[in-house]
């Protein structure tokens, strides 16, 4: 309890366990309907575009979530109308996007600043990372996300059930769809600076995956995804601050044992 205390004494893990436990939330929640739409990398592609997009607002001193937010935002829904309009389809929209973003971000960094501590943060993640204004802002943001999500919450189900269904019945797939890539790209913004542009993606698959194991409905998944991801960052965040160990990999092995006891768990 005293190491507890003593943890949650630092104004830096008091920002990190708060703008966390936010993003850890938004990012279950919609990585449920992105596993089941079988989109589930477009994190992955996303992180490394918002890798991208941070080096080029480090190298040239703005804020780098203020421009990596409308940067991602945009180029997730260039990739679904790329996957949706053109012979380029899904997973090979994505390599192309991520790759050449990757490619920018690590010249940028390459002629400009190197491979210093703020641009190692963003490839994998630190929870000190996180300043006054990025917490502000990242608390905003991820309470709009869960907002959005929730009044939204019956067409996303149509959508990522049965999008042919939504369409006969008047939903306007093409606009949820959206939504949903809209909301995806600001939560993996938000949570690259903690986890890191190469782990972003197991805070959205992971719990949505356990979740599945142990539980049958669309709702009980949402909610146990949801509790599972919070309780994996808290872990691994106190895991991390304990032993001195990277936050973002802490967090994604907390998430692993869960997923392999969940696994089991569903056999039986």
């Amino acid at each position: 309890m005293n190491m507890i205390v003593r943890m949650l004494s630092y104004p830096f893990m008091q920002r990190a366990l708060l703008v966390g436990v936010l993003v850890s939330l938004c990012a279950a929640l919609l990585g449920v309907s992105l596993v089941l739409k079988r989109y589930s990398m477009i994190g992955d592609g996303l992180s490394h575009v918002g890798f991208g997009a941070l080096a080029v607002a480090s190298a040239a001193n703005l804020a780098p979530l203020a421009v990596a937010v409308p940067v991602v935002v945009v180029t997730a829904v260039f990739l679904l109308r790329l996957s949706q309009n053109s012979r380029i389809k899904g997973d090979a929209a994505i390599a192309i996007l991520s790759s050449s973003a990757l490619a920018i971000g690590v010249i940028t960094v390459s002629l400009t600043t190197g491979m210093n501590t703020e641009v190692s943060s963003y490839m994998f993640g630190s929870i000190l990372s996180l300043s006054r204004s990025d917490t502000l802002l990242s608390v905003v943001l991820s309470l709009a996300v869960l907002l959005l999500f929730v009044l939204f919450y019956p067409r996303l189900f149509a959508v990522t059930f049965d999008e042919t269904f939504a369409r006969a019945t008047g939903t306007r797939a093409e606009l949820f769809n959206m939504l949903l890539a809209v909301l995806t790209a600001v939560t993996v913004v938000l949570g690259m600076r903690m986890m890191g542009a190469l782990l972003i993606s197991s805070l959205i698959i992971f719990p949505a995956l356990s979740a599945m194991r142990v539980c049958r409905s669309f709702r009980s998944v949402v909610i146990t995804a949801a509790a599972l991801s919070v309780c994996c960052f808290l872990v691994g965040t106190s895991f991390s601050f304990f032993l001195e160990t990277p936050t973002g990999a802490s967090i994604v092995l907390a998430n692993l044992l869960v997923f392999a006891i969940c696994a089991i768990i569903g056999k039986k």
